[in-house]
């Protein structure tokens, strides 16, 4: 089957993990294709999510100017337009592009004004998530979760919390969850993807997502499964990039088919299309030769992403009349 032809929905996706040597060069010259593969992709195997994440500091120290957000918020959406994406919410870090002087609105503002730029451009629906960070101070998610309602009426349409769950407790931002509920943002977080199970009860029970960010070991508990399907939490899962983490050992091991099989709500997302090199396309071909999906299976996710996307009633329902005319 050839998937880069169907029209598709992504959820989870990190701008500044996902570079391409185009968009790289143009910044800065000096960096070869070489030192590109060297120091923005990861191998096929890191150590743990800890090594993985490492290349995503690359990315961060190329998104300082509103320029340069710019540049890569369009180079983003070419890909996506490559994938033929029509639907996707891209997230980032807003404190993490203020190294050089640029305010948190400044660079929000700029990659929502890239954003915009980029759907009259390409075509694509495109909303924006806003991410604090495991471990970040109860202020700096309380900064970042106020940014998110800020922006409300743009592209801005969520908050997640993201970076490394392992060795970094909840305390400092059950309170910026809060503020979101009590001012109804959307929100999604990570959790189960370096920690087991109990890192998703944990962030279930304290922060009252509606989605959750890989969620991948919840297959360790099937209370938890029951409990994600009867409360339709829905599931945002990257099957390359939990390889190369070494959340599983090889693609075989991977959970999501058993996820999907269970009946809880998911959907296939790249995670970050630099560092794990990889498309939306890509990851339904791996699906389809390591478990055997059929296109009902891909049809499914992506119908699941859009009902579960923080998009307006009138965007999803265009999105999903998309998806029924290509799925046929």
């Amino acid at each position: 089957m050839d998937y880069k032809k169907l029209p598709k929905v992504e959820l989870h996706l990190h701008l500044d993990c996902s570079l391409s040597f185009d968009v790289v060069s143009q910044i800065d010259p000096a960096v070869s294709y070489k030192d590109y593969s060297a120091s923005f992709i990861a191998p096929s195997k890191c150590a743990d999510l800890a090594d993985y994440l490492l290349r995503a500091n690359k990315g961060v120290e190329l998104m300082q100017t509103k320029e340069q957000l710019r540049l890569v918020t369009l180079d983003l959406f070419k890909q996506l337009k490559d994938d033929h994406v029509i639907y996707a919410e891209v997230r980032f870090a807003p404190l993490l592009h203020t190294l050089k002087g640029l305010t948190p609105t400044e660079v929000v503002e700029s990659v929502n004004s890239a954003t915009e730029e980029g759907i009259k451009k390409y075509g694509i629906a495109v909303n924006l998530i806003l991410c604090t960070l495991r471990h970040y101070s109860f202020q700096q998610s309380m900064v970042t979760v106020r940014l998110v309602e800020s922006f409300k009426e743009t592209h801005v349409v969520g908050f997640d919390i993201a970076a490394n769950e392992a060795g970094y407790p909840i305390d400092n931002h059950i309170e910026a969850f809060k503020y979101a509920h009590a001012k109804n943002i959307p929100c999604t977080a990570h959790a189960g993807e370096a920690r087991g199970a109990e890192s998703v009860w944990e962030t279930l029970l304290n922060f009252y997502p509606l989605r959750i960010g890989h969620g991948v070991r919840s297959v360790e508990d099937e209370k938890l499964l029951t409990h994600l399907k009867a409360n339709n939490i829905h599931l945002e899962v990257c099957p390359t990039s939990n390889i190369q983490t070494d959340v599983f050992e090889k693609i075989e091991h991977h959970s999501a088919n058993k996820i999907f099989e269970y009946g809880v709500s998911m959907s296939l997302n790249t995670d970050a299309r630099t560092i794990s090199n990889v498309s939306l396309a890509d990851e339904y071909t791996l699906m389809e030769k390591t478990f055997d999906w059929k296109i009902h299976h891909v049809k499914k996710c992506n119908m699941e992403a859009i009902k579960h996307s923080f998009a307006n009633d009138s965007l999803k329902e265009k999105i999903r009349s998309k998806i029924e005319a290509a799925y046929q």
